[in-house]
């Protein structure tokens, strides 16, 4: 007997009231609903973290040094790689910010790892088109440090040959700076003056010092630490010279050209990192450990204890890029008549980070009115 209208409709809606029920369980044991706990994900979330982004890869720069933790450990640890859905790294290692910045600008670098002093030349020099700053990354970890026969107060540096790793970098400018307001004399170029200023390369630094022809050296983690296992002194940790004890020594910046065409990219990527900080505050002996673990892969000999265990708790590990204190040392290379005044305006892009921020619930950052406009 065919069914009328009005049966029909009772076994719809028969069908839909048995299969609520289900519908209801099989979204509920998928973390939605009233029954999700508050470590599953929502499901825009889940989704986006599955989605195939834009770039196929992504080069990423970075020095072997304690200072770029925040690379060594999110590599080593695949906490970058996690959240780019299938997008390679490829990671690639540099010795000089110059370099970083020559591959950044000419476009075989996408984002690197590098210091404030190689941001602000990469900018200037392109008259502001070719990168951004768009995360901090660590403060701290550069010290003075002596050969305490021949130096035992800060006064007795008069005369003295310091080294710092390259003419123009992070620690020359800060070393300069610090020349400066002794109330001393050096030329910028040639390093002569009232303090012999040996520009040397970090991994020549410690032969130079234990072979005598250096006094001392104004040098990041890992190589202060070296020459300190060699006999050296700590006579200054540069934290001392800031407000609030911190600066920045690594920031994370990309290729403008990059940012506009994969800002996807570059934001899974800032989740790494985020991520990956995150990781190394809550595990700092696991990230040593992993840090040591890169580094020997880098360069085929893990850092020795008494070098790594000193050097580590130095340096502050740091989402922010702790922007009032670029716009600081920019001003000291000027002083120093190693540049000439920057227009810095618009160095930082730090749109995608405190988006990434606000999403892990954490504060958001600033750029100290250098932003992007």
């Amino acid at each position: 007997m065919p069914a009328t209208a009005s049966t029909r409709t009772a076994l719809r809606r028969g069908i839909v009231a048995a299969a609520l029920p289900l519908l209801i369980g099989a979204l509920a044991s998928c973390g939605y609903g009233s029954e999700a706990t508050k470590d599953e994900p929502k499901a825009a979330d889940a989704a986006d973290a599955g989605k195939k982004l834009s770039a196929s890869e992504v080069r990423i720069g970075y020095f072997p040094n304690l200072t770029h933790a925040t690379a060594l450990v999110g590599l080593q640890e695949g906490l970058i790689e996690k959240e780019l859905s299938g997008t390679k790294i490829k990671p690639q290692s540099f010795n000089a910010g110059p370099s970083e910045i020559e591959a950044l600008n000419g476009g075989s670098l996408d984002i690197g790892f590098i210091g404030p002093s190689p941001s602000i030349n990469g900018y200037v020099k392109s008259k502001g088109s070719n990168l951004r700053i768009i995360s901090g990354s660590a403060s701290g970890g550069v010290k003075l440090v002596v050969n305490p026969d021949k130096i035992k107060t800060l006064d007795d540096l008069k005369g003295k040959k310091i080294a710092t790793p390259q003419k123009g970098n992070t620690q020359d400018v800060a070393f300069l700076n610090w020349i400066s307001e002794k109330g001393w004399k050096v030329d910028p170029e040639s390093g002569k003056g009232d303090v012999s200023v040996v520009r040397t390369d970090n991994k020549v630094t410690p032969d130079a010092f234990k072979q005598g022809s250096i006094d001392g050296a104004w040098v990041p983690e890992p190589t202060a630490s070296k020459l300190v296992s060699d006999g050296g002194s700590v006579l200054l940790d540069e934290t001392a010279l800031w407000p609030d004890k911190k600066f920045v020594i690594t920031n994370i910046i990309v290729s403008q050209k990059f940012l506009k065409e994969h800002p996807d990219v570059v934001e899974a990527v800032l989740r790494g990192t985020v991520k990956t900080n995150e990781w190394i505050h809550a595990n700092q002996d696991k990230a040593k450990a992993s840090a040591n673990a890169r580094l020997e892969a880098e360069g085929g000999k893990p850092l020795d204890a008494k070098v790594i265990d000193p050097a580590w708790p130095s340096i502050a590990i740091t989402d922010d890029p702790l922007a009032s204190t670029l716009k600081t040392q920019s001003e000291w290379a000027v002083k120093a008549k190693l540049i000439e005044q920057p227009d810095l305006a618009g160095i930082y892009d730090l749109t995608l980070l405190n988006k990434v921020l606000k999403a892990a619930g954490k504060p958001e950052v600033s750029d100290a009115g250098l932003g992007a406009k």
